[in-house]
């Protein structure tokens, strides 16, 4: 019996090894200053800072991936982000993923998170610095109901809206995604500024996080930036649109029947080679 466990174990950490992206097999940031080349979900981090593990206001959890390096102005943002939710008293934040020491693609788990400029932050948000082991074992808190497309009440509070509404009003910060019926929350809520609500943005799956995207450096010339957010809060019909009981207007239209494009196959800025084998 023993065996058998030892040898499955010895098979997923090969199957593992082999599926793994030649970025996730590298495990120190290249030389030289902080530079994020190509697109979010296609490109690479050159020179990528490492967030120290704990700090004022936060933790890296599951620091054992090895997915807390990042851009330089995304580790000064997320410090400063935890001073200011700790002078706020918003609580001990939790820091998921940011990117690898190279950042680049992932075998699975993140389309993004490729240039050092997205991070996931929980909205689990403990009163208090965890231990050792209870960040080795702390589970994620899910904020919707996803089932029955709502909001948990018990779940949710105001803290988890102050965090997101700071990191929005932030000018670094492009975009902000979380699920619907968190954004949905947020629109509900009596706010003096609204424009933040803009860069929040609907997305499935991040009902226990949300995700941080800065734009691209000021003076980059390596960095792709992404079509801002459209003009307006978000919180209409686009958002309504989410609902599983929306229904889509009825359009009568002549039908052309369009053949639909080939898919573009990602290629890699030529820079980012130089930076995986530096």
């Amino acid at each position: 019996m023993l065996r058998t466990i030892i040898t499955g174990l010895m098979l997923a950490c090969i199957s593992q090894s082999v599926m793994a992206t030649p970025w996730e097999k590298v495990k120190n940031p290249s030389q030289g200053d902080s530079s994020s080349i190509g697109s979010y979900a296609n490109g690479c981090l050159a020179g990528g800072e490492r967030l120290p593990l704990q700090g004022d206001g936060y933790q890296v959890i599951r620091s054992e991936r090895g997915r807390y390096y990042g851009n330089s102005e995304m580790i000064v943002f997320l410090q400063q982000l935890m001073k200011q939710s700790q002078q706020l008293k918003i609580g001990n934040v939790l820091v998921g993923d940011i990117a690898m020491p190279r950042g680049g693609r992932f075998s699975s788990g993140h389309a993004s998170h490729q240039t050092g400029l997205d991070a996931d932050i929980w909205l689990r948000i403990p009163e208090k610095p965890l231990s050792p082991q209870a960040l080795k074992t702390v589970s994620a808190l899910p904020m919707v109901d996803v089932k029955n497309y709502k909001i948990i009440e018990k779940n949710w509070s105001m803290k988890q809206a102050q965090l997101i509404q700071l990191a929005a009003s932030d000018d670094r910060v492009s975009r902000i995604f979380v699920h619907p019926v968190i954004k949905q929350q947020l629109c509900k809520t009596q706010w003096k500024q609204r424009d933040w609500l803009r860069k929040v943005r609907p997305w499935f799956g991040h009902y226990y996080h949300f995700h941080v995207r800065l734009k691209c450096p000021k003076g980059s010339t390596t960095c792709k930036p992404q079509t801002p957010p459209p003009a307006g809060d978000g919180c209409g019909t686009e958002l309504a649109s989410w609902s599983p009981n929306y229904k889509v207007p009825v359009k009568i239209e002549s039908v052309i029947k369009v053949k639909p494009k080939p898919k573009q196959v990602k290629v890699l800025p030529p820079m980012c080679t130089m930076v995986l084998k530096s």
